[in-house]
């Protein structure tokens, strides 16, 4: 009976702050034919099934709240307090690997009695999966996505700047999430103070999603791959390679140019970085 309370007590914290939103299925136009190589070319992305998405990057107050712990740099103490007025939960969790986002994910599901997506060595109980690597795992590189699964996951590139740019057609072609102007929607260094912030003080784009643009980087699915010219339906990156990317941007970019919706960066599946968070979508 503890267990099942407990179970419960922290499903209970996590349902009442993590809101998600629908993003309808759709077609829209993804990348920079005029930008870096792996940037472009711009292509005509079509998802055939919407998806729930996380209005907020995952807070701390949520990650511990599943995971038992805080990695988080800007923890509030010894220097790294929120800006006034601001809650410390609420501020985004960080310094999360890869590695370390798949658990989460699979950890949410179980708690949420949905079928967890992510698969390793014919397992999706992170208990079995062992401890998390702190360097390059091939079991872990290895792992599957379990078809029919309907629990938490990372958004595939596509999803997130699908959902980026406002979803279907990409109405209001704007450079980032919600707005021609990064100081509308984005923390960056012009305006951070060297910190992250509470998440969904900045306007949010037109489906509704805060901090798209800055903050912290998105982990997605995806490995790092070159895009095609052509014409794609539901991709997921590409089929082998050790990067996984990331997405929007953080607080301590100087340049605006990595806030735009149409930008891509990748690194180790097992490194941490008090830039990179997460943010979670569900079918």
């Amino acid at each position: 009976m503890l267990i099942c309370l407990t179970l419960f007590t922290v499903f209970a914290a996590f349902a009442q702050q993590y809101d998600m939103v629908w993003i309808p299925a759709g077609t829209f136009t993804r990348g920079s034919s005029d930008d870096f190589d792996w940037i472009g070319p711009a292509h005509q992305v079509t998802l055939t099934s919407g998806f729930w998405m996380g209005i907020y990057q995952v807070t701390q107050e949520q990650y511990i709240a599943v995971m038992g712990s805080n990695p988080s740099y800007f923890h509030g103490g010894n220097g790294r307090e929120p800006a006034v007025g601001e809650v410390q939960g609420r501020r985004p969790v960080e310094q999360v690997s890869w590695y370390d986002a798949i658990v989460f994910c699979n950890r949410l599901s179980i708690i949420e009695g949905l079928s967890p997506v992510y698969s390793i060595n014919g397992s999706t109980d992170p208990d079995i999966w062992g401890p998390v690597p702190a360097n390059r795992s091939r079991a872990w590189d290895n792992v599957q996505i379990v078809a029919g699964s309907n629990g938490y996951r990372l958004p595939t590139e596509a999803q997130w700047e699908y959902a980026a740019r406002g979803g279907n057609g990409s109405p209001g072609s704007f450079t980032y999430s919600g707005s021609n102007n990064p100081g509308d929607v984005a923390w960056y260094r012009a305006n951070s103070n060297s910190m992250t912030h509470e998440v969904g003080l900045k306007q949010p784009n037109s489906l509704g999603l805060y901090d798209m643009s800055g903050n912290v980087w998105e982990l997605c699915w995806d490995r790092y791959g070159s895009y095609s010219s052509g014409a794609q339906t539901d991709p997921m990156g590409a089929s082998s390679g050790i990067k996984r990317m990331a997405r929007g941007g953080n607080w301590v970019d100087a340049s605006t140019d990595v806030l735009r919706s149409v930008y891509r960066d990748y690194g180790n599946p097992w490194g941490r970085a008090y830039t990179v968070g997460l943010r979670l979508v569900r079918p």
